[in-house]
């Protein structure tokens, strides 16, 4: 089998990743090994491969290799994540091309769309991870929509409800005008912006007094409710009982009093609009004010919003203020500061808006997921910073609002068979909520015709938060062998962004339900940036296409270059140099290979060089190894890549193959060769985690080997102890090599010419290397000596001094003659130095960093004398 001179990434990919998936090594099945599981985070079902995900799944099937190459059990289940409101946008946009509205189809029809849709674009992100070398077990592909899965949100929403956790509340919440659906705390996004605070006259009812308010948003006013001042307000303790006509809709309003109002800011009146603030809501509850919604569900204004109906809230704030103006209800305008809600997934500024929905009591749910982190350790998140983060949302957490007013996902398993507040039953099928419907309303005359199913569906994250247990079935069967053999799972990676999101809700989920942890470690990655720090974004247009990065640089090369500088939770800066240094390290690797596969081999003795050398490597392979090890343990990715990288590209690459190498043209011994080999076989195993293609490739050059052989499925290197002392006399003998090849450069001798090389050991180094210094330096021989030698150069290692004998190389008349001049002019520029340092005027007058150069060139000047005059007694 012919070698390529060289390894061209885009022939070898894809017949690997197929030779792998035809003998199934990325499937596993219970059996008597340990397992080893990770459960992929399941990204949007829309989504596509962008470098979060590259780097995400990257450090997923380093985890997921070196478990398998451990002997371990190893299974990646993938999956994605229906995504409610990302996907039912994108279907809606669909059908817009088509000329279709999704309010002119019924929820079957539209959810045929949607799986129209899902069927065509939603593998495509899973596919791209193939590209990438992912090894999942694409056998147990999960999709939070299939069936079995749906079932078990079902089931664990009638569970939660029958518990009394779950209930339905009129709330303030958080409204999405675009997607047109409430959303979490938690996708809200806050952020600071540049607004306005508007300063606004209301008259006061049978007086000519007017009252100066200050809103962010005017265009509310048409919603207010009431006027609301402090009662320890001096200023306004006349108004008390009084009441207000709001401007433009001239409604009659209550002034109230209340502690709430903060009379430092604004003008100390507030305004109160309880439709449309969470803090005016509970104002209007307490004082039992009118609740007046002025926004259609897209945010443009309705029947209160006069001849504003009918148009975008962002308009209406434009167009009131000049109306506000010209009727002279405007005070003033200030630029003002504010964090303003925006949606997660469209971007949208929020509504807050009230509302019937579902909420899941979250206190008492929480206390195990907060005790397993910060108490118990029983789930550790590196790195451990994280967990403060985790203890404020935890300590702090609110119910979750888990109904969603959209057509795609799991729908609400609520069925209304009256007009009552509490005329619902919860149930899994309409047959049987029938049956819990005549019995709560001791009326069997109803039928399934009337029952109405709550139209909501839920939150995605409801179904996500299930993920470890239900991809194997752990909900519907939770004895099932493979929970039983698979849970809890390992490792979880993913960003610290869904720390609360997903990652707390699956560890409050595992107690909840499976009274047991869902997994025991959580990686959180950070962010891939650019180099100038921003967060790769489509809009910035500074994120590369994944695809793309992988045609240029192959897999291999992507996944080093993400890695190298990724540790963990800490944020990436990404640079397409680093793909490129990836790619530069595959090259390497591949051009030791074919070097060592070049030579020729021949059963002759082994050099004592040879031996010595690979000895060195030996231990430095196990040195290095328990480095890898302890980086692994502690989730120290980027670190373990780094020590192989080094451990390759210096130590195997750079010293290793030249100190075996064999003269040009001459054989290497059989037993050298065989050695480098398990050598390099060893670097393929620490490496393949990170770079499987180009190892599995070289691995399978090494020789022929069946499949059961194959790298991916070989065994990782056994650790052995080392002898530390052979280690650090290799350390002694490179200083010694690379004095050698400095003085050769300095003196311009050239590498083919030998020379003699005196040592004084007053370090009583080993001589053990000696046939490698020489092998390496070109030495003809070593002697050892007690004193200086004459017409030689020298150099130091430590406390030893090293003579190269100069007679035979150079003109040594000449090299005085240079010495002497350098000498000289170097003692002119010392006296210049040092008479403008004896200047007192200068000391004292001179900016401090001028005096310290001055200082220093002194210093280096008295150095370079001292080294010319050493060079020039050996040479005398």
């Amino acid at each position: 089998m012919s070698i390529p001179s060289k390894y061209d990434a885009t022939k070898v990919e894809q017949k690997w990743y197929d030779y792998w998936m035809k003998h199934q090594y990325f499937h596993s099945k219970p059996d008597n090994r340990t397992p080893y599981t990770i459960v992929i985070p399941p990204p949007n079902v829309t989504g596509i491969l962008h470098m979060g995900h590259m780097l995400n799944n990257t450090i997923q099937d380093v985890l997921i290799r070196r478990a398998r190459l451990q002997g371990k059990n190893a299974c990646w289940v993938p999956g994605t994540d229906h995504a409610s409101i990302a996907t039912e946008a994108k279907v809606v946009a669909k059908l817009k091309e088509k000329g279709i509205d999704k309010n002119d189809l019924t929820r079957e029809e539209f959810m045929s769309h949607a799986w129209d849709w899902t069927n065509e674009y939603g593998g495509v992100i899973l596919n791209q991870l193939k590209k990438l070398g992912c090894s999942c077990d694409w056998d147990r592909t999960k999709f939070t929509l299939d069936d079995e899965m749906s079932e078990s949100v079902i089931s664990v929403f009638i569970d939660l409800f029958n518990k009394g956790l779950i209930y339905r509340g009129y709330r303030m919440v958080n409204w999405d005008p675009q997607a047109q659906t409430t959303l979490s705390d938690e996708e809200v996004i806050y952020e600071e912006r540049q607004g306005s605070l508007y300063y606004v006259e209301y008259a006061i009812e049978g007086s000519n007094e007017r009252l100066t308010i200050a809103t962010t948003r005017p265009e509310t006013i048409l919603g207010d409710s009431a006027i609301c001042i402090n009662p320890n307000d001096e200023r306004f303790s006349h108004l008390k009982g009084k009441k207000a006509i709001v401007p433009l809709c001239n409604r009659v309003i209550p002034i109230i009093e209340d502690e709430y109002v903060d009379m430092e800011f604004g003008t100390g009146c507030l305004k109160v609009t309880p439709a449309h603030d969470e803090n005016d809501k509970v104002l209007g509850d307490k004082h039992q004010l009118e609740v007046i919604d002025i926004f259609n569900a897209d945010a443009t204004l309705n029947s209160y919003g006069l001849h504003y109906e009918g148009k975008d809230r962002f308009v209406v704030r434009k167009e009131i203020v000049e109306e506000l103006k010209d009727k002279g209800f405007l005070v003033k305008i200030e630029p003002h500061m504010h964090k303003v809600g925006t949606s997660e997934r469209t971007k949208v500024v929020i509504e807050p808006r009230l509302s019937d929905q579902w909420f899941l009591k979250m206190e008492d749910l929480a206390k195990p997921a907060l005790d397993a982190v910060l108490k118990e350790s029983t789930v550790k998140l590196f790195p451990k910073k994280f967990n403060n983060t985790y203890r404020h949302w935890m300590e702090n957490i609110r119910d979750w609002n888990i109904s969603r007013q959209l057509f795609w996902g799991q729908q609400i398993p609520a069925y209304y068979y009256g007009d009552g507040k509490d005329d619902f039953v919860v149930a899994s099928t309409a047959v049987e909520a029938l049956k819990l419907a005549q019995k709560k309303s001791k009326n069997s005359s109803l039928s399934v015709k009337d029952l109405r199913q709550d139209a909501d569906v839920l939150d995605t994250w409801f179904s996500s938060w299930l993920w470890p247990i239900s991809v194997f079935d752990g909900i519907r069967n939770p004895d099932n062998a493979e929970f039983n053999y698979y849970y809890p799972t390992n490792d979880l990676v993913t960003g610290p962004d869904i720390l609360f999101f997903w990652v707390a809700r699956m560890i409050v989920a595992g107690f909840e339900f499976k009274e047991e942890k869902p997994f025991e470690n959580v990686y959180l990655t950070g962010l891939v940036r650019d180099k100038q720090r921003r967060k790769m974004s489509k809009s910035l247009g500074n994120s590369p296409d994944a695809l793309g990065l992988i045609e240029q640089f192959g897999a291999d090369g992507v996944r080093v270059g993400l890695l190298l500088s990724s540790a963990a939770g800490n944020d990436l800066l990404f640079d397409e140099a680093l793909c490129q240094q990836g790619k530069g390290f595959g090259n390497k690797i591949w051009n030791a290979f074919r070097l060592i596969n070049g030579w020729e081999v021949a059963d002759i003795e082994q050099p004592e060089y040879a031996s010595i050398a690979l000895d060195w490597y030996t231990s430095k392979f196990q040195k290095v190894l328990a480095e890898i090890e302890d980086h692994f343990s502690k989730y120290r990715l980027s670190d373990a890549l780094m020590a192989i990288y080094k451990l390759v590209w210096d130590d195997f690459c750079s010293w290793l193959l030249e100190m075996i190498k064999p003269s040009y043209g001459a054989p290497i011994d059989k037993q050298t060769h065989q050695r480098i080999v398990d050598l390099l076989e060893h670097n393929l195993k620490v490496l393949h985690p990170f770079m499987p293609f180009l190892t599995e490739e070289i691995w399978h050059f090494l020789k022929d080997r069946s499949p059961n052989e194959a790298l991916i499925v070989s065994t990782w290197p056994e650790k052995v102890s080392y002898d530390s002392t052979i280690l650090e006399s290799f350390d002694f003998a490179a200083e010694v090599v690379s004095g050698i090849r400095n003085l050769r450069k300095q003196k311009q001798i050239p590498f083919k010419t030998a020379v003699e090389l005196h040592v004084i050991n007053k370090a009583s180094f080993s001589k053990t290397f000696d046939g490698l210094i020489s092998k390496l330096g070109n030495i003809s021989n070593i002697y050892y000596t007690s004193s200086a030698v004459d017409k030689a150069f020298s150099f130091r290692v430590k406390s030893n001094e090293y003579y190269m004998l100069a007679d035979m190389l150079i003109d040594i008349d000449a090299e005085l003659a240079k010495l002497e001049e350098e000498l000289m002019y170097t003692k002119g520029f010392l006296l210049s130095v040092q008479k403008k340092l004896s200047n007192e005027r200068f000391v004292n007058n001179a900016p401090s960093q001028v005096v310290a150069s001055e200082k220093k060139k002194e210093a280096d000047a008295l150095a370079k004398i001292d080294t010319l005059e050493t060079s020039l007694s050996n040479l005398r």
